[in-house]
């Protein structure tokens, strides 16, 4: 049992193998070590979430080893059996890769009973453990851009079901009609952890006759509004990218959502606050600007986050120019006139709060837009309504002292081109790199590149290089990681990453710093500070050093 530094309120714990690992997600699960919170199990390994003022990694540390693992039995949830149609495209070549025949590998898929191990990836999408032993492949070298939504598929001695179309390089073996995600269900997700998997051959005269749905999906991005509502904003023009946006879905890991949630919360909390709304209601964050909206009724916003001109064009078009209002400020937006948002001087992202909120319903408890699961509501277009609620009572706008503005980014970010230090948490695989990897990562300024999107940011510079070429099993990821895939260039993740990842992460970004990184521009430049604390778990790890 290893403990390995994730990010500054995280951790991850390597164990021998996925039923100990279960075991040990059961153990904290139901009884949980005061000050952790939500679990997110590997192949492998457990990532802990933990607040700092509440609980150390020693402390943890030393409340893990003395659990008993030993009472877990595997399998004891329900039995589902999922119906497949084996004509997928890697069919052949994975009986290839085994020297066997088609039918074969069909007869040990069918013949074993599986167990839900663990989620991620994407919602719905289950890691089966437990198949027949044989069923040992390799994921493709070159991974497909566009997988289909119900494609069953082989990765190492894992099954799984794609829930919807994604990238992808497992090896696919069939299809199936069963829906895995189903927000439309009282469990959206078809498979949890603990269920035990079937499949049958719908060819072969096989009939799955348990708990597949037949209900009509409802859509993961229902739409955000009705066009009657008289008390709402009207969006003219979404601009680049507008979504919807509050503080995310944590505590649905185990259906492999993940939380989600605006790329940086200190502004929508300030927007919020400004206009006298709980700090966490939802906001729109738009990209790179370009917003115009127009009020439906009188309405109260503030704008904060990447600082841009605002200017408010009168409902009836007169000879005046239209008029500035402030950033960073509440102000009155009468019934009829249009917002107009300007391109931001500095950063990325710019959060519109209004007072009431939005009236819309929730997905699993949020109105985030989960960009790379497709969950929540649709991105905002042009035509869009949507309606505005009621302030809740008691709550005021909070004005900011001196009189000054909420600008969370523009002291920080500068003027561009900009150069930001990210303060960095080395770990969990820094021992999968070259020794000279951590000076290759903290010694250049790496180059945010154009490829960049609510997922991560994609760096550009001298690459890394890795000394352990095996492939990693799957295991936890966080906003922040900076994992590292084969070419060498990093990839910082962001609030919409997969839930569990199969390349070495080599730091985190630390959360002071995260609402900064999802404010970088492409063209940005970031050098990374490394800080500690390597001393608590090199006491623990002797062979894990900085």
């Amino acid at each position: 049992m290893r403990f390995l530094p994730v990010r500054d309120d995280a951790l991850l714990i390597e164990l021998d193998d996925l039923p100990t690992t279960l075991a040990l997600f059961d153990s904290l699960s139901s009884d949980p070590i005061d000050g952790t919170g939500e679990l997110i199990p590997g192949a492998r390994t457990l990532l802990v979430f933990f607040r700092p003022s509440a609980v150390s990694p020693a402390q943890i540390v030393q409340a893990v080893r003395s659990r008993d693992l030993g009472g877990r039995v595997a399998g004891e949830g329900s039995l589902i059996e999922i119906p497949v149609t084996y004509d997928g495209e890697d069919l052949d070549e994975v009986a290839g890769l085994l020297r066997i025949g088609a039918a074969e590998v069909v007869r040990l898929h069918t013949v074993a009973e599986y167990a839900v191990g663990f989620t991620g990836f994407a919602p719905g999408f289950a890691y089966l453990s437990g198949g027949h032993p044989a069923l040992d492949v390799p994921r493709r070298s070159s991974p497909r851009t566009r997988i289909p939504a119900g494609s069953v598929a082989l990765a190492g001695t894992f099954s799984g079901v794609y829930p919807r179309e994604s990238p992808g390089g497992w090896q696919l073996i069939g299809t199936t009609e069963a829906r895995m995600w189903d927000l439309s269900r009282d469990r959206p997700a078809l498979l949890l952890p603990g269920d035990r998997v079937r499949f049958v051959d719908v060819a072969g005269g096989g009939r799955a006759t348990a708990t597949v749905s037949s209900e009509t999906a409802v859509s993961t991005h229902p739409a955000p509004a009705a066009a009657e509502a008289s008390h709402a904003l009207e969006i003219l023009d979404p601009g680049m990218l507008t979504l919807l946006q509050d503080l995310g879905r944590p505590g649905y890991a185990s259906m492999g959502v993940s939380s989600s949630g605006a790329l940086d919360p200190v502004s929508l909390r300030a927007a919020n606050r400004l206009v006298g709304n709980d700090s966490g209601a939802a906001t729109l964050e738009t990209t790179f600007g370009g917003l115009r909206l127009r009020a439906r009724g009188e309405q109260v916003l503030a704008v904060t986050g990447a600082a841009v001109p605002l200017s408010i064009r009168a409902s009836v078009p007169t000879d005046g120019e239209a008029r500035t209002v402030p950033f960073g400020a509440p102000f009155a937006l009468g019934a009829g006139e249009e917002l107009m948002m300007g391109r931001p001087t500095a950063g990325l992202r710019s959060y519109l709060a209004v007072r009431g909120g939005f009236a819309l319903e929730p997905v699993l408890g949020s109105l985030s837009t989960d960009v790379l699961a497709g969950l929540g509501p649709a991105p905002i277009t042009a035509g869009t309504i949507l309606p505005v609620g009621t302030p809740a009572r008691g709550l005021a706008a909070v004005a900011l002292p001196d009189g000054g503005t909420a600008d969370p980014v523009g002291s920080a970010l500068g003027s561009a081109p900009t150069e930001v230090v990210l303060d960095v948490v080395l770990g969990p695989r820094t021992d999968w790199f070259s020794s000279d990897a951590i000076d290759v990562l903290t010694g250049q300024s790496w180059l945010v590149s154009s490829r960049s999107n609510r997922v991560g940011l994609r760096l550009e510079g001298e690459s890394l290089t890795r000394v352990v070429d095996a492939e990693l099993p799957s295991e936890g990821t966080v906003s922040g990681a900076i994992q590292i895939p084969p070419n060498g260039q990093p990839v910082l993740f962001l609030a919409d990453h997969p839930l569990t990842g199969g390349y070495p992460v080599i730091g985190s970004v630390a959360t002071h710093h995260l609402p900064l990184a999802g404010q970088l521009p492409p063209g940005a430049r970031i050098r990374f500070n490394p800080i500690g604390p390597f001393d608590e778990y090199s006491a623990v790890n002797p062979e894990v050093t900085p």
